[in-house]
């Protein structure tokens, strides 16, 4: 087992995981490493998000449009040079460093909770 503190329950219960859909991705050409801008859809209760992501290697922008993909949306606002992060996007890294998203395997409802 990795070296990291055990959570309880209580501390999972407080995060707060949901399932978007990426609306659109941009290159984010002030980044360091190469990454995308994302504007993310969590559903009406939630709403519209931008983040972040060093995804280029695996993912084009226009195959990232309309994926649905999980995120924590309850982490405070990131600055992250010319724009602010409002989620984590989820994803697993590969042992080359890229990352592919953790997403939902069926279409479901913008902003349904992951637990």
């Amino acid at each position: 087992m990795p070296n990291k503190s055990i959570l309880t329950w209580d501390d999972f219960a407080k995060i707060d995981m949901r399932i978007g859909t990426i609306v659109e991705a941009h290159d984010f050409q002030e980044a360091k490493k190469p990454a995308y801008k994302l504007i993310i859809d969590f559903g009406n209760e939630i709403g519209i998000r931008k983040s972040s992501a060093q995804i280029t290697t695996n993912y084009s922008k226009q195959e990232l449009v309309g994926k649905q993909i999980a995120a924590v949306i309850n982490f405070p606002p990131k600055q992250i040079g010319p724009i602010k992060s409002e989620c984590l996007v989820l994803g697993s890294y590969q042992p080359n460093g890229s990352v592919i998203l953790l997403s939902s395997d069926q279409p479901v409802i913008s902003g349904l909770k992951v637990g």
